[in-house]
């Protein structure tokens, strides 16, 4: 395994900041516990940001899977995990009986801010003694690396639809 190869680098750095948001005990605790949830994932702390970030608006699961870049089969098993935990219900829009509008309950925005702080402190731990500039640079680096692999995945996707098998094609 070779030290500098980015993609270990970054699986690394997200399993320190998992160990660090949750601990020990509370990883622990979850495989111990495995249909109590005592803390969101991360990818449901996102959601739940977003909602509470978008209280004006009406949200729905195609909503989630554009902002969080996710298919359509996460993002509905993570909702279903979430409406299990009684974290959101999802109500059938008026409009649209076919959409169901995504609904935060109160327990996710209390279970949010509490958790809020601990993240806030894992982001101030991962980027202490780091200039505000090099911590631009690294954004804007993610940025286009995630970029990156959207465009790849929408090359893919489009040779897909076309009926054109990627491996016969020559460039």
């Amino acid at each position: 395994m070779k030290k500098n190869n980015l993609l270990y680098q970054i699986k690394s750095l997200e399993k320190m900041i998992v160990r660090n948001l949750l601990g020990d005990n509370e990883i622990e605790k979850r495989e111990e516990q495995a249909n109590v949830m005592q803390l969101p994932t991360p990818t449901q702390m996102q959601i739940i940001e977003y909602i509470l970030n978008h209280t004006s608006e009406d949200i729905y699961q195609r909503d989630l899977e554009d902002i969080l870049n996710l298919r359509r089969a996460t993002v509905s098993g993570v909702l279903h995990t979430m409406e299990k935990n009684n974290l959101i219900r999802r109500v059938t829009d008026n409009e649209d009986t076919r959409s169901k509008k995504i609904l935060l309950n109160n327990k996710a925005k209390e279970i949010f801010l509490q958790n809020q702080k601990k993240m806030d402190k894992t982001e101030q731990t991962i980027t202490q003694n780091i200039p505000k500039e090099d911590l631009e640079v690294f954004s804007r680096v993610i940025q286009m690396m995630k970029n990156n692999m959207k465009n790849q995945n929408n090359e893919k996707t489009e040779l897909e639809l076309s009926g054109l098998n990627p491996e016969e094609l020559e460039f």
